[in-house]
């Protein structure tokens, strides 16, 4: 058997296994006092659901993909030493093409901007 192979149904059958326990075991319901917030065992002094900006979260996301892209782009000095070299170069440009086409999309579309 080839090992692609046995580590498809290893992990697929630990997923299910895994999927099946977790309805066999107990469920949680939350009270209120779960549900509240803990400070050291003080009362709450406000309210621990506060908003939060969703240009934060637009931000942090956006600092996510390119750091992955930077990830993924680290070896391809390496990838020169390959079969097909041109073929590693031209999929690295896509991934550079298409990145750089969904940032040009946010910031026209005034993903970026801070004032509304």
């Amino acid at each position: 058997m080839n090992l692609v192979m046995a580590i498809l149904i290893i992990t697929t059958a630990l997923s299910l296994i895994l999927a099946v326990v977790s309805f066999w075991l107990p469920q949680m319901n939350p009270d209120a006092e779960k549900l509240s917030p803990y400070e050291c065992g003080f009362d709450p002094m406000g309210s621990a659901r506060l908003p939060f900006s969703l240009r934060f979260f637009l931000v942090a996301i956006l600092f996510l993909l390119f750091d992955l892209e930077i990830a993924l782009l680290l070896p391809l000095p390496w990838g020169d030493q390959l079969h097909n070299p041109v073929e590693t170069l031209f999929w690295a440009a896509m991934v550079l093409i298409l990145l750089t086409m969904g940032l040009v999309y946010e910031w026209t579309q005034g993903g970026l901007e801070w004032a509304e």
